[in-house]
């Protein structure tokens, strides 16, 4: 049995969206997580995930280890009551789960929620009982939950639903549909965002100067829900002028870098519509905003201005 997940992306209001601002993100489709579940001859869960090195028997994993969590979650699920098959886990047959990924990990781009996905659907196949999306989305949250303690829930629902997402901390998370497809290029810079002391060090800055930063953090709300607007209406090329400004209202919040801002510019340079930090921020991530035929030049113009790998996706 075989699944799949994409990557992910955040087009608009990090950092805005820890306080109760919202956030848009949309699914990468041209990385993903593919998972394969088989019987196997000998007993037990053995699982085979070459990027990360690790070949081993589930029962000999620690009950926190990011791969063996989710399999022991969906094992004991109340989603998934025993099989008519006679399929599970243990029994005389056993199971092997093979995972290879082409989602570069710890990127910003959602490769740990993709691995949670992918398994959950191929597992859950396996064993003759699959899952809703809204039951794989509750289950990938509760793995997510262990591993970043008060996750979003951004990535998750994107990779479930394989769409954008409208969010705002305490709601419902929503999903939208494009109205027209447009193609975003993403430049990597190679450093780990460290994610959670640029989001230390606006806190800190916000207690400092709160008014600022709350008119700082309003203009990105009103970004994010216009962008919302013209993805829904078909608009897309208004984005642009949109990433331009978000990226500046970033750099006030100190959370750009010197090799972001350059991949910014190249890309601004080299006719995107509009370019932008994503994510964290002092490394991990930028996208710009291209047309199609612009998206292979933009690309290669990020790799000379120090791109460590880009990826071209359609958002539709």
């Amino acid at each position: 049995m075989k699944a799949s997940a994409p990557g992910k992306i955040i087009l608009f209001g990090e950092h805005a969206v820890v306080y109760g601002r919202p956030a848009l993100a949309v699914p990468v489709n041209q990385v993903q997580v593919d998972v394969e579940v088989l019987n196997s001859s000998a007993q037990g869960v053995w699982i085979h995930a070459p990027i990360i090195d690790l070949h081993a028997e589930l029962s000999t994993l620690p009950p926190d280890h990011p791969i063996g969590s989710v399999i022991l979650k969906v094992l004991s699920s109340p989603f998934l009551p025993p099989s008519p098959s006679g399929r599970g886990a243990g029994g005389e047959d056993g199971i092997e789960i093979r995972i290879s990924s082409t989602i570069p990990v710890a990127s910003g781009l959602g490769s740990g929620a993709a691995v949670s996905v992918a398994i959950i659907c191929a597992l859950s196949s396996f064993l003759n009982r699959p899952l809703t999306n809204e039951q794989i989305n509750e289950l990938v949250f509760e793995t997510e939950k262990l591993h970043h303690g008060t996750p979003s829930g951004i990535d998750n629902t994107v990779i479930t639903y394989n769409m954008p997402v409208y969010y705002i901390k305490g709601k419902p998370i929503e999903t939208f549909k494009p109205g027209k497809p447009f193609t975003i290029v993403i430049g990597d810079t190679g450093i780990p965002a460290p994610t959670k002391e640029s989001v230390g060090d606006v806190r800190r800055l916000w207690l400092r100067d709160t008014n600022r930063f709350e008119t700082l953090f309003n203009e990105v709300a009103q970004i994010s829900t216009m962008a919302r607007h013209f993805i829904e209406t078909g608009r897309p090329e208004l984005l642009g002028e949109l990433m331009d400004h978000n990226h500046e209202l970033l750099q006030q919040m100190t959370v750009s870098s010197p090799e972001l801002d350059a991949l910014v510019h190249a890309a601004r340079k080299a006719g995107a519509l509009g370019a932008k930090l994503s994510g964290g921020g002092r490394g991990g991530n930028m996208i710009a905003l291209v047309e199609q035929a612009r998206a292979e030049s933009v690309a290669q113009a990020l790799q000379s201005a120090g791109a460590k790998r880009t990826i071209i996706t359609e958002i539709k």
